[in-house]
């Protein structure tokens, strides 16, 4: 969300399905080709940037050059490089979608001690430690198969030849 809560897009040729999924879920009337969804997105040839709503930068950092500015000045990168060791910047990388998938990003309130650092809250689409046979957990974070109960062998109910009726 841009700085004025409306959604704002930084494109590329393939997104025209993905915009209007978007749109759709955003319940937003605006065409995928409509202008006005990229308005406030500066780009150049490392990277993009727009203004969040609240203030701050998000920054999709498309080269490894752009990631020493970005993380001084942007609240949230997206970048498929890693970023700097102690770098100021929520960083969604390769690494994190790979381990987390898709994810929503909310900023949240902060932690109200007048810091201009933005805080956000993250839904993953797979959270840590959840392991489903569709979506399997990835690295380090596949929980042990040790510790998952193991069902017992069945056990046969069929009744004794003395317990049986002549229905039976």
């Amino acid at each position: 969300r841009g700085r004025d809560g409306r959604l704002h897009l930084i494109r590329t040729a393939k997104d025209t399905f993905m915009i209007k999924e978007w749109l759709a879920a955003d319940a937003d009337g605006h065409a995928p080709s409509d202008p006005a969804l990229t308005e406030g997105v500066s780009c150049d040839d490392a990277g993009c940037v727009v203004e969040m709503a609240g203030g701050g930068i998000v920054a999709l950092a498309q080269r490894p050059e752009a990631l020493e500015d970005d993380c001084v000045r942007a609240a949230v990168i997206v970048t498929p490089w890693q970023a700097p060791e102690g770098c100021g910047a929520k960083v969604i990388d390769q690494d994190m979608l790979r381990r987390q998938g898709a994810i929503a990003l909310r900023q949240t309130q902060g932690n109200g001690n007048g810091s201009t650092r933005h805080d956000f809250a993250i839904t993953a689409i797979r959270p840590r430690g959840v392991d489903r046979p569709w979506s399997p957990a990835v690295g380090d974070e596949t929980p042990a198969r040790t510790t998952r109960r193991v069902p017992a062998r069945p056990v046969d109910a069929t009744p004794a030849a003395g317990d049986r009726q002549p229905d039976d």
